[in-house]
């Protein structure tokens, strides 16, 4: 009995000693927006996969892809298949032409472009732009790579059939279906540099080849768990407990994080039994454990 008396009386203290470890986390939201949120991807710092924290963020529900020439709206997410698709505000449709400096990936991010995207450029510099230059011969005789496909031409036709880019009272040789598209992350489409001062982007012609009006403007962009593109099993288990997957410390390491806040290494199963007996701040796992121990310790010697 004076046993008993004795550890009840030392729980505050036991409690005081691990005060500092304590967190007031906020749980990572399963959604943003109206677009369900799954690994490798989070709503804020501590969710999702540290490599991806920096280029896909949560603001005011909307979700948004950020490279070094700007912030894009992500539209959609095909988890399985890893594909994200963008918009660029700036971008020209059959919709809307307009002025835009182009589009680039960080040559670190995550990210690499799918094949199913078609870059058109528009109104470009007859006099001083690449993309014509390229059907000409170095003076060492030998040609230059070619930046516009030929087998685009169908192409260029039905978007100049849009009022928006027919009005830029331009011949139809002006518009280039850009080719360099298979070079991953160091593709950029510099406009700039290449002395045009629009571009169109889609990946997809909906069943409509010849009706620009539906197909769909934007880019799509392939992602990878990682170098193996594993989808961690951790994760997996973690998810299945309705859990969110994120990372803590200076390894970001793997974290469960719960409905209720609370991180685990594991799963939220034992989290979500635990709580409906005892109601807890948010702690880390380790604080997790010695309150735990101590209110089993409490229970046996009651």
């Amino acid at each position: 009995m004076k046993l008993k008396r004795s550890f009840i009386t030392l729980l505050p203290f036991i409690s005081l000693i691990f005060l500092p470890s304590l967190v007031s986390s906020q749980a990572c939201q399963r959604s943003c927006g109206n677009l369900p949120i799954k690994y490798p991807f989070g709503t804020g710092p501590g969710c999702g996969d540290a490599r991806f924290q920096q280029y896909v963020t949560c603001d005011q529900q909307k979700l948004t892809l950020t490279t070094h020439t700007g912030n894009y709206p992500i539209t959609n997410i095909d988890y399985s298949n890893q594909v994200i698709y963008i918009s660029d505000p700036s971008m020209s449709t059959c919709a809307c032409s307009q002025p835009s400096k182009g589009f680039g990936l960080d040559w670190d991010a995550p990210f690499s472009f799918t094949d199913d995207n078609v870059f058109t450029l528009l109104d470009c510099s007859t006099t001083s732009s690449p993309i014509f230059r390229s059907n000409s011969y170095n003076v060492d005789n030998s040609s230059a790579v070619p930046l516009c496909d030929k087998q685009g031409a169908p192409i260029c036709s039905y978007l100049y059939s849009c009022r928006a880019i027919s009005i830029l009272n331009l011949p139809i040789s002006t518009c280039c279906v850009y080719t360099p598209v298979d070079l991953g992350p160091s593709f950029e489409l510099n406009l700039q540099k290449l002395q045009c001062s629009s571009y169109s982007g889609f990946y997809s012609f909906s069943g409509q080849e010849s009706n620009p009006d539906n197909w769909k403007y934007g880019i799509s962009l392939k992602y990878k768990f990682n170098v193996y593109n594993d989808y961690p099993n951790s994760c997996a288990d973690c998810e299945k407990s309705d859990g969110a997957c994120g990372y803590t410390g200076t390894y970001n390491s793997f974290i469960c994080n719960c409905p209720n806040g609370i991180n685990t290494t594991s799963t939220c199963f034992f989290v979500s039994s635990f709580s409906n007996g005892l109601r807890l701040l948010p702690l880390q796992t380790g604080t997790l454990f010695i309150y735990s121990l101590a209110w089993i310790l409490a229970m046996v010697l009651l």
